[in-house]
């Protein structure tokens, strides 16, 4: 639209139909021209001084609904092209005083002569990405203890010399356990300074009926994986244990040397070749009381016995085990139904917890080149093998050293054994004895002493749980994982 000398606008629409805009400063309207004629070729009469009025007052009204219009048009356009040139979010530049503009101009400036500006020179300061925290770069493992009737003190034991600030712990006694004992170990735990303090061992209030050989072990396992997901935060690696399992490094060993080992990979011992489980595990059908009854018993046999399955290939191995975070979330969330359809194939399996883990990893395309085919555990069996490994002694202590394993099994209660490893593998000395001499004085367990305990040689309190002191024990871990992760074996060793 244009104006006049005086300020007045002329309606586009009013000029294109023919009607003059107002001229002058005393209100006189004009009617349209005499030269437009009807069709039957008379001219039109002259409108009356009223008429004409309202007749451009109705086209000034439009005029003015075009000119709201037009600007509404316009201010939306001109929101849309500002809006998607800018991020969805209000920039901190709008925040820039004055000698901040001059800053970058002057940066820009200096470009365009020639002179290289890093980013980070223009860059506010409070725009700068902040430097990640302390240890981040190292990992955190999540642990399950679990004991039955009578287990309490090496349970509290195998607890103390497995801790580490970093780390995340489920604790867990069966319903075989007494209730007392059940009740004494969640005491322990919420009275424990350290432990409330790092909140990071979780009971398990509502226990779990555990048969050894059938699959409500399985089910315990993946109970207190669910647990570490929903509570445990952020951890790399769940490692399940018993209570008569026990260290042979200390966790800064062990968080060292995890630490250089990618995070997707499985520690999981596997064979595809059955053998004689084929006929004495495979084939047969079980039932586990523990699936449905409130007291302990063994499994039973049903008939008849089952062929093979086609679905899938059947593996075996090792029910102790060092699962990625990854493998974790894909077993227990089953965005796959491989995880349920396998975990209902184990519940008729004789000692499924040897088979299940092994079985999913290696019917899992995304998970095959994960497995490394190792348990991390140093365990004897005897010749010809039996249900139970062999019992650990002072005598065995040379070959746990030499394999490099950091855990062994299957340790007797309060064996010597243990009181040598405190000493001369983890740096701690061994727990006070009862009156009897024999059982450790209940809840007098010691930490093992690591950096995260700073300058307290007791570890009576948190203090930097990104500190780590490497002994001899990560070196002999750090042979281990050479030999089983970055051997050129590795991938030949993997669901075969």
């Amino acid at each position: 639209m244009q104006a006049n000398g005086r300020g007045e606008q002329h309606s586009p629409r009013s000029a294109a139909a023919g009607w003059p805009s107002p001229r002058g400063g005393g209100g006189e309207h004009y009617s349209p021209s005499p030269s437009k004629t009807p069709r039957g070729g008379a001219a039109s009469p002259k409108l009356p001084a009223s008429a004409a009025w309202l007749v451009d007052s109705r086209w000034a009204l439009s005029a003015a609904l075009s000119l709201l219009l037009f600007l509404a048009v316009g201010l939306a356009v001109t929101s849309f092209s500002s809006s998607s040139s800018a991020p969805p979010y209000i920039s901190a530049s709008a925040f820039f005083s004055s000698s901040d503009q001059a800053h970058h101009v002057h940066a820009a400036d200096l470009v365009q002569e020639g002179v290289h500006v890093s980013q980070q020179q223009q860059q506010p300061e409070s725009l700068a990405s902040p430097p990640p925290p302390p240890g981040a770069d190292l990992p955190r493992l999540a642990y399950l203890i679990s004991g039955s009737k009578g287990d309490l003190e090496r349970l509290w034991r195998a607890l103390h010399a497995l801790y580490h600030p970093r780390n995340q712990y489920v604790v867990h006694l069966d319903r075989e356990a007494p209730v007392s004992e059940r009740l004494a170990l969640a005491a322990r735990v919420s009275n424990s300074t350290v432990f409330r303090r790092a909140g990071n061992v979780h009971v398990v209030h509502r226990a779990n009926m555990v048969t050894y050989r059938g699959p409500t072990m399985v089910a315990n396992t993946l109970h207190a994986c669910a647990i570490l997901l929903r509570r445990g935060g952020a951890w790399d690696w769940f490692i399940n244990l018993s209570a008569s399992d026990y260290p042979l490094m200390t966790q800064d060993d062990i968080l060292q040397v995890f630490s250089t080992v990618p995070s997707n990979v499985n520690f999981i011992e596997h064979t595809g070749y059955l053998g004689w489980k084929e006929g004495q595990r495979a084939r047969p059908l079980i039932v586990d009381p523990g699936l449905y009854g409130s007291k302990k018993q063994d499994i039973f046999w049903a008939s008849p016995k089952r062929e093979l399955p086609t679905a899938f290939k059947l593996f075996t191995g090792s029910a102790w085990v060092a699962l990625s975070r990854d493998f974790v979330e894909y077993t227990v969330w089953g965005w796959d139904n491989l995880p349920r359809t396998l975990l209902m194939y184990y519940a008729n399996f004789v000692s499924s917890p040897e088979g299940y883990f092994q079985t999913l990893v290696c019917n899992a395309p995304r998970f095959v080149q994960t497995v490394a085919n190792h348990d991390l555990h140093h365990i004897q069996w005897d010749v010809p093998p039996r249900q139970h490994p062999h019992a650990l002694a002072l005598a065995d202590l040379p070959a746990m050293v030499r394999s490099g394993a950091p855990f062994a099994r299957k340790f007797p209660r309060d064996d010597p054994v243990l009181d040598a490893i405190d000493a001369e593998l983890l740096g701690r000395p061994p727990p006070p004895r009862g009156g009897n001499g024999t059982a450790p004085a209940a809840a007098a367990a010691t930490f093992v002493p690591g950096g995260w305990c700073g300058g307290d040689a007791s570890c009576g309190g948190v203090d930097n749980d990104w500190v780590l002191r490497p002994g001899p024990g990560a070196e002999r871990f750090q042979r281990l994982i050479e030999r089983i992760v970055r051997s050129e074996a590795f991938p030949n060793r993997q669901c075969k």
